[in-house]
């Protein structure tokens, strides 16, 4: 386990220096956290925190917090949610920055097959964003992957390969907003807690950004009292 760990630790440090020494680039950080409370056998609290930076830290893109409620239609692999979702963004505008602030309500139903070590996630999300003097519509579908490595199964102390593709669709004219793919390593601490590094390229109309990500992820089970 502590090899594991440690080859962990050094990807996540290695890929803090790429992001940093490339601060000048197009490359930022993303620190996110993702937590999903059981408060019975069919409802499930979500809550969830994105740090998104322009480079490595201390440059804020953009602070994400969402929370919704989930119904599991079967046990583990089918889940509707209803969430909403705060979201400040401090983008560059003619070399300042700027200050937006957007209120979201989302929709979504996630389903999931396993074949094999295979272990597929299908996401279909549809969000009504409030902006600051606009609102707008839009839909996402993401395909994700998760393969255990070392072990047969995403059992604790397990390292495994995660990736996903996203793509996220207007309701309006300029149909296309932008897809997101995503690759990364990830370690299995224990049945309810695991922690993934990787690196995600978002393709935007008219640009194309790359991110390092560092994601925690945080799962209570429903426990009767």
């Amino acid at each position: 386990m502590r090899k594991v760990l440690t080859k962990l630790a050094v990807t996540i440090l290695g890929l803090g220096s790429v992001c940093t020494f490339a601060q000048k680039s197009d490359l930022g950080a993303w620190y996110m956290y993702f937590g999903n409370n059981k408060i019975s056998k069919k409802l499930n609290l979500h809550n969830e925190i994105q740090y998104r930076n322009f480079d490595a830290a201390g440059d804020l893109e953009q602070l994400l917090i969402r929370t919704g409620i989930g119904y599991d239609l079967t046990e583990n692999n089918n889940n509707v949610l209803l969430g909403y979702g705060f979201i400040l963004s401090q983008p560059y505008v003619n070399g300042e920055k700027k200050e937006n602030i957007e209120h979201r309500i989302f929709q979504q139903f996630i389903t999931k097959q396993k074949f094999g070590r295979f272990n597929f996630q299908h996401r279909y999300r549809l969000e009504e964003r409030f902006l600051q003097d606009d609102f707008r519509m839009r839909f996402r579908y993401m395909l994700g992957l998760n393969i255990p490595i070392t072990q047969k199964d995403m059992l604790p102390k397990t390292l495994y390969a995660s990736v996903y593709n996203e793509i996220f669709l207007h309701f309006n004219s300029s149909v296309f907003d932008r897809n997101r793919v995503y690759g990364a390593l990830g370690y299995v601490i224990n049945k309810n807690m695991r922690i993934e590094a990787g690196y995600m390229n978002q393709i935007q109309e008219n640009k194309n950004r790359g991110q390092v990500q560092i994601g925690f992820y945080n799962n209570i089970p429903f426990t009767k009292n």
